[in-house]
């Protein structure tokens, strides 16, 4: 169905990071005819999430420098008219640098290695230890024809994962804790290994440090076998409470498609210990970590930060200083300045203002309290499901979405200078009247004179919390402060299994900073200050007391957020470029995009307005019209009954208005 698309729609948008799907999603809602395709063979582009095995398909391709779509099946250059020009688009994907995996955790041999839940292996196909093999054997897609999905297909596939969960209770899973044999992998990890060579030493392990805590021995068996649990954000994220994308949402009812918990920590890294920060004010009055007189001081401090704006006075001689020194001429302990700076403003010492350190820490207090005692949610199942979410919306009011759909070029009259069409890899010509294109797929000429910025990030699997306490389900957040003056702190992002993101018994780790290196020269410093690499001859030693590293994937991420439309070279003023991700922690810049170029191309129109009330809904045969524009009764009844099965009642928290 992919090669027989309509050939005339309102708006086509490439890509299906976050900003793009946001834009599918108001555009679709307001009534316009929108095609939604993505070259790659997931939703998200760079801010999806993975399984285990996805995780690691999408290494290799990169590794392999894989391009990102099939070739053309056809020559489409035979398709431009006399009065036309192309502007083709790039054929790789060429956002991510540098991807080093590393695995720590026991590799012993083992055949038949299989995801739990993987679909069934192609019969031809036969069994054996390869990494291929194991990436076959978690059922993942392997044909390079276009996915085409209508509304009732998008909204199936959407609620595939809450079918393959039964709660988002983190539950009793019988899981199989296994001592024996595993297949290695051979082609893309670097592994770290006992140079002995025992294989049963861990047995006794735990008889030889019988007073030391119970450690699971976690083995890279046992996570490719429960892959299927992990989702592997590919950029590390937390909303706001009070931030844009939670009460877009909210005011959208997108909230409805997507779950949330509470980040219940937010911690500080201080001569070499990791410690927790108070948040509230019982926090800060019940914390060990501070002298009475200490609190008191940062209660006043933070109470003159919610209102500064009304005390001019108390900063304006200081507009062009650091935060850094601001804070030093507020009469501030050395403890106070470092919680205040890297785990409540967190920003670093350097690039952060006064005006920009005040408001930051402002922002944070407005957030408090309202879905918890820290600022921050988590969507579970990863970042990934947020984009998804605002898809199933476009779709539900309409719109086309064909996945592994390669764009060759974008058509443009030569005497208007607007563009016309797309011509995609089956040689169909799609006209519109707006296109809206992620950078990434933009080509080197059209990118010429354009500068990026690079994003290193971190991916961790560990045994246990960077800070360990009774519960096992901590949610966390912590910056680690630049060992060099004019380096970037490192943002620690902590996740335990309760949000759906890693197996039982594990922690999912994500580092993110501003890159200056590569993203292992950049991050490692702080892993090895955090963790400890998980090595056989590491767990007969004397008792750990960090939390020992089992994998670990290093990545570049490139940053192309904050590009002006003018470095771009010969783009039609009807072609809209999104940005990928940034190296912020909110999803701030993101929404701000969407709603800025959603009122560019529709200027009279709301941003993604409420749904409408179903006692308005007007079915086929009645004589009244819809009062919403846009809204079709055929379209909305499929939104209710597609609803049924996702609102069984969850004991995690939903976002409501």
């Amino acid at each position: 169905m992919a090669d027989s698309l309509p050939t005339e729609f309102d708006v086509v948008i490439i890509g299906t990071g976050l900003p793009e799907s946001i834009l599918a999603a108001a555009c679709s809602r307001i009534g316009q005819r929108v095609l939604h395709i993505d070259s790659r063979s997931y939703y998200g582009g760079n801010w999806a999430s993975f399984s285990f095995s996805g995780l690691l398909t999408w290494l290799k391709e990169h590794q392999q420098n894989n391009d990102i779509g099939e070739e053309s099946t056809v020559a489409w250059q035979d398709l431009i008219h006399e009065t036309e020009e192309a502007i083709c688009l790039r054929k790789k994907d060429e956002t991510i640098q540098h991807p080093e995996a590393f695995c720590y955790a026991s590799q012993d041999m083992e055949d038949n290695v299989e995801e739990v839940g993987a679909l069934q292996k192609n019969p031809s196909s036969g069994v054996s230890g390869t990494f291929t093999e194991v990436l076959d054997s978690a059922g993942l897609p392997e044909d390079s024809q276009s996915s085409y999905f209508n509304s009732d297909e998008m909204s199936a596939k959407h609620t595939q994962k809450s079918d393959r969960e039964i709660s988002l209770e983190v539950t009793d899973v019988e899981e199989s804790v296994e001592k024996e044999k595993y297949c290695g992998d051979k082609t893309c990890m670097h592994t770290v290994s006992d140079k002995d060579g025992n294989k049963d030493e861990s047995k006794s392990t735990v008889e030889d440090n019988a007073n030391q805590p119970i450690r699971n021995r976690i083995t890279y068996l046992q996570i490719v076998k429960e892959g299927r649990r992990f989702n592997i954000d590919l950029v590390s994220k937390l909303l706001y409470s009070q931030g844009l994308l939670i009460d877009l949402l909210i005011k959208s009812d997108v909230s409805r498609y997507v779950e949330f918990k509470n980040v219940t920590r937010i911690l500080a890294f201080r001569e070499g210990k990791v410690e927790q920060v108070p948040c509230s004010r019982a926090d800060v009055f019940n914390s060990k970590e501070l002298t009475m007189v200490e609190k008191r001081m940062l209660m006043k401090f933070l109470t003159f930060c919610l209102e500064y704006e009304q005390h001019p006075d108390e900063y304006q001689a200081f507009r062009q200083c650091s935060f850094s020194e601001y804070l030093k001429t507020k009469k501030l302990t050395p403890n106070l300045q470092h919680f205040v700076l890297h785990s409540i403003a967190m920003t670093s010492e350097s690039s952060c203002t006064t005006i920009d350190g005040l408001n930051a820490i402002k922002n944070f207090l407005q957030c408090l309290g309202r879905f918890g005692n820290t600022p921050f949610l988590f969507p579970l199942y990863g970042q990934g499901e947020i984009p998804q979410c605002f898809c199933r919306m476009c779709a539900v009011f309409g719109g086309i979405y064909c996945l592994r759909h390669k764009v060759q070029c974008f058509v443009v009259d030569k005497e208007s200078g607007q563009c016309k069409a797309i011509i995609d890899h089956f040689g169909q010509r799609i006209n519109a009247k707006y296109f809206i294109v992620e950078d990434s797929y933009l080509s080197e000429e059209t990118c010429s004179n354009v500068q990026y910025k690079q994003i290193s990030r971190a991916v961790l699997i560990t045994d246990q919390s960077i800070l360990k306490t009774d519960s096992d389900q901590q949610t966390s957040i912590l910056i680690v402060p630049p060992a060099e003056p004019g380096a970037c702190a490192v943002r620690v992002t902590e996740l335990c299994s309760s949000t759906m993101t890693c197996m039982k018994d594990t922690y999912l780790v994500h580092l993110t900073c501003s890159s200056s290196k590569t993203a292992r020269e950049d991050l490692e410093s702080v892993v090895k200050k955090l963790f400890t690499p998980y090595t056989e001859t590491e767990i007969n030693k004397e008792e750990l007391t960090k939390p020992r590293l089992l994998w670990a994937l290093y990545f570049n991420m490139r940053d192309s957020s904050g590009i002006s439309r003018s470095s771009y070279n010969g783009l039609p003023s009807n072609v809209y470029v999104c940005s990928g991700p940034d190296c912020g922690l909110g999803n701030e810049h993101a929404v701000k995009q969407a709603e800025t170029l959603f009122q560019e191309i529709f200027p009279t129109e709301e941003f993604c307005p409420p749904p409408p009330n179903p006692e308005d809904i007007i079915f086929d045969g009645d004589d009244k019209q819809p009062e919403s524009p846009g809204t079709n009764n055929v379209i909305v009844a499929k939104l209710e009954s597609s609803e049924e099965s996702k609102n069984e009642e969850s004991p995690e928290k939903h976002l409501q208005n």
